[in-house]
């Protein structure tokens, strides 16, 4: 019975059918492969405007490898930082047009074109950049849809708080009147005007040239980027207070975005949260954080403090700014109001409240 035409039948026709299951499932795991390498190659080009020591481009290094890992290779990326592709005033036009396909924006180069994220540039705000960074990237979010459609938003972020640093010592307000200062952000540049000053447009590249040629006076800067543009070559006083910080966006070319695959978008969406944020923005924090001792150790400079008294009267003088921004959010059609108290709400939430 062992050996009959019945049992050789059976045996073969288990065999077949082990055959076919073997099949089925190397088919499945073909499948499973071809679907992935579906995924056309896509070629990022990231912009950035800062030199390449610049703390924030490792940063931005490292967030595109981690596309390029989780994409399974399909998602690769080239960084060309120093404005290889455009002027920094030009970064978000730069996203929208296709000549980037991210790009690092400052808003407050353009004043008037983004009145809600004019908000985050607001002094005394913010006390740190990493808690801070999350912040702003949770509070923005709502808004960005609209006070930024012409590109697809990835995440914001804050660099550590900035203040006046310059030819002359700067104590009070009233020392601002008839000084030619660089602002960090359009904000900034409002409080100037209301003192009396005279604001002096000019990216961070170009800034120490600036004050080197008596073109600027003074300039609000972060600590380590003041030594690291040199700019410490060129000024001489500090003011040791947490003053502003301004407010960047890392955002995407629309067209880009919506030619990926659902994969590949999962991937880039997945990249571009508030955890992502707060990642890409802390070994900046750190460096900004550490600048201020090593100017302190340079010979030749002073970096003071504020009384109370003279700290009130800065926080008076940036009471006609905070209107001025209200105002121009209401007619951007929101209430200031909601939009200040949900960032508030949100640096609170994250620890970086002032």
């Amino acid at each position: 019975m062992r050996n009959s035409p019945l049992n050789s039948a059976l045996a073969k026709a288990r065999g077949h059918a082990g055959h076919l299951a073997l099949a089925g499932v190397a088919a499945l795991m073909l499948f499973g492969t071809g679907a992935q390498a579906q995924d056309k190659p896509v070629q990022l080009k990231l912009s950035s405007w800062v030199p390449p020591q610049h703390p924030l481009n490792p940063s931005l290094v490292a967030w595109a490898k981690d596309i390029e890992k989780e994409s399974g290779g399909s998602i690769t990326a080239t960084l060309y930082p120093s404005e290889q592709l455009g002027k920094a005033f030009d970064h978000y036009d730069m996203a929208r047009d296709g000549i980037a396909d991210f790009s690092y924006v400052n808003p407050g180069y353009q004043p008037g074109r983004f009145p809600v994220m004019a908000g985050a540039g607001l002094p005394f705000l913010f006390s740190n950049a990493k808690g801070g960074s999350a912040a702003i990237d949770a509070w923005y979010r709502p808004y960005a849809a609209k006070e930024m459609k012409d590109v697809h938003f990835c995440f914001a972020f804050v660099h550590d708080p900035g203040t006046f640093h310059s030819h002359k010592k700067i104590v009070l307000p009233s020392d601002i009147k008839d000084m030619k200062i660089r602002p960090a952000t359009s904000t900034i540049g409002q409080l100037v005007t209301s003192l009396g000053g005279t604001n002096v447009q000019a990216s961070a590249p170009a800034a120490r040239d600036a004050l080197a040629r008596g073109v600027a006076d003074a300039i609000t800067f972060p600590w380590g980027s003041i030594v690291l543009f040199g700019i410490d070559k060129v000024v001489n006083y500090h003011m040791d207070v947490a003053l502003y910080t301004t407010p960047f966006v890392w955002v995407m070319n629309k067209d880009k975005y919506n030619a990926m695959s659902p994969a590949q978008k999962k991937v880039i969406d997945d990249h571009c949260t508030t955890a992502w944020a707060e990642k890409v923005a802390s070994p900046w924090a750190d460096f900004e954080r550490a600048g201020q001792a090593k100017i302190a150790a340079e010979p030749g400079h002073e970096i003071y403090k504020l009384t109370p008294e003279q700290l009130a009267a800065w926080h008076k003088a940036v009471v006609p700014v905070e209107a001025e921004w209200a105002k121009s959010v209401r007619k951007a059609g929101y209430d200031p109001k909601v939009v200040m108290d949900s960032l508030k709400q949100e640096l609170v939430k994250y620890g970086a409240a002032e």
